[in-house]
C-alpha cells in the first residue's frame, strides 16, 4: 500500500512547504555570508527558542523591562513636540527609559514647556531624566540660580538631571559658551547642591580614561558614554560653520573614543579603584547600530549597563508611531534570541 502523505499534511501546508522549497533554492546563491561576527560563540544547542520577555532590570531606581534607553535628542521646535511624544510612547509600552535633549529652553520660560512635558505620557514606572550642559550650569553658578534646576526638574516630574559635557562642541560652534570653570568642578557643585539623582554624559565624541576615572569617584547615578562613532555634535557645529572654519578645525571631528574603548576604560578603572568607586551604573551609547553591538557591550561591561540610541530612534520617529514601535519591538526581539543562543568571546 503506498503511503498518502495528505493523511498526515494538509494540502495547505504542502503548498506552504512546496513554496519554502523553492524559495531556498532561489536564493541558495544570494545567501552566503563570507565573513563573521568575531565577537561572539554560537550555541545552538543549549537553548529552546525564547518565549518569554528579558528579564526585568534594575536602573536608575526602577526597574526597566530591557536594557534599552532612548538617548537625549531636542526639544523647541514644531517636530520636537511630536518626535518627544511618539519616543514617550514606546518608552511606556516597552518599559525602557529616556533622556530629554537639552532643557535650557525652558529654564525661565515655558513657552516650549510642553515639548518636555513626558511624564504623564512615560507613566511613573521608568526613568525619565532632564537634561542641561555644563556651560548653562555653570552660568547658573555663577549668578546664584541652581534653584533654577530644582524647579525645572519638578516641574517636569523628572528622576533627576543629565549633564552633558560638550567643550568641543562650544569651542566649534560659532555662538559657543566658553567654560571658565573645569567641567568636573561644575558638576562637584551640582552633586553638592542637588538632591536628585545625576548622570553625566557626553555629546558624541566620549571620554578618555582619566576623565572616566574621575567621573566614577563620584556618587553618579551612571555614566553616559555618548562615544565617538554615532552623532558627533562637534562635527555638527562644524558643518554650521564657515568653510574656512571647516578646513581648519576638522580634525577634531576625529578625536575621541569608541563605546568599545569606554568599556575597556571602565573594566579597568572598576578594578583599580575598587571601594574608591562611587557610579555603578553606564548606559553604554554612541555609534551602537543594532541590538548586537547592544547585547555585546553590556555584556563585556563588568558594571550594570544598558545601551543608548538616539539616531536610529529619530529616524524611526520621523516616519510614523508604527515605525518605531516596530523599530523598538525588533530590538528586543533581537536581544532575546542573543541571550539564548549567544555567547561573547
Amino acid at each position: 500500500m503506498r503511503f498518502n502523505s495528505t493523511s498526515v499534511m494538509s494540502t495547505e501546508r504542502i503548498e506552504v512547504t512546496e513554496t519554502r522549497k523553492n524559495d531556498h533554492i532561489d536564493l541558495a546563491f544570494r545567501s552566503q555570508v563570507p565573513d563573521i561576527d568575531p565577537r561572539f560563540y554560537y550555541e545552538p544547542i543549549l537553548s529552546a527558542h525564547p518565549t518569554s520577555v528579558i528579564r526585568e532590570i534594575s536602573f536608575l531606581n526602577k526597574k526597566l523591562h530591557a536594557p534599552l534607553w532612548i538617548s537625549s535628542m531636542t526639544g523647541g521646535t514644531e517636530k520636537a513636540f511630536h518626535i518627544n511624544r511618539n519616543l514617550a510612547a514606546v518608552c511606556n509600552e516597552f518599559g525602557i527609559g529616556m533622556g530629554l535633549g537639552s532643557c535650557r529652553i525652558i529654564l525661565d520660560n515655558e513657552t516650549y514647556f510642553e515639548d518636555f512635558n513626558l511624564r504623564p505620557i512615560i507613566g511613573d514606572d521608568f526613568p525619565f531624566f532632564a537634561n542641561l550642559g555644563v556651560a548653562q550650569l555653570e552660568e547658573l553658578i555663577r549668578s546664584k540660580k541652581l534653584d533654577q534646576v530644582q524647579r525645572m526638574v519638578d516641574n517636569l516630574k523628572a528622576d533627576g538631571l543629565i549633564i552633558h559635557v560638550n567643550p568641543m562642541q562650544e569651542w566649534l560652534q560659532p555662538e559657543g559658551d566658553r567654560f571658565v570653570r573645569t567641567p568636573l568642578e561644575v558638576i562637584e557643585i551640582c552633586l553638592g547642591n542637588f538632591t536628585f539623582p545625576i548622570i553625566v554624559k557626553e555629546v558624541g565624541q566620549g571620554m578618555g580614561y582619566h576623565s572616566l576615572k574621575e567621573l566614577f569617584k563620584l556618587p553618579l547615578a551612571a555614566i553616559d558614554f555618548a562615544a565617538h562613532g554615532g552623532t558627533n555634535f562637534a562635527k555638527v557645529e562644524l558643518l554650521r560653520s564657515s568653510p574656512e572654519q571647516q578646513e581648519l578645525f576638522g580634525p577634531l571631528a576625529h578625536i575621541g573614543h569608541t563605546a568599545e574603548e569606554m568599556v575597556d576604560f571602565t573594566n579597568r578603572i572598576v578594578d583599580e579603584l575598587g571601594n574608591d568607586r562611587k557610579c555603578n551604573q553606564v548606559i553604554i551609547s554612541g555609534g551602537i547600530k543594532d541590538f548586537l553591538d547592544g547585547y555585546y557591550l553590556i555584556s563585556k561591561c563588568t558594571v550594570p549597563a544598558i545601551y543608548g540610541q538616539a539616531s536610529p530612534f529619530l529616524k524611526y520617529a520621523l516616519q510614523s508611531p508604527e515605525s518605531l514601535r516596530q523599530f523598538v519591538q525588533g530590538q528586543l526581539e533581537g536581544l532575546k534570541i542573543a541571550n539564548a543562543m549567544l555567547r561573547i568571546r
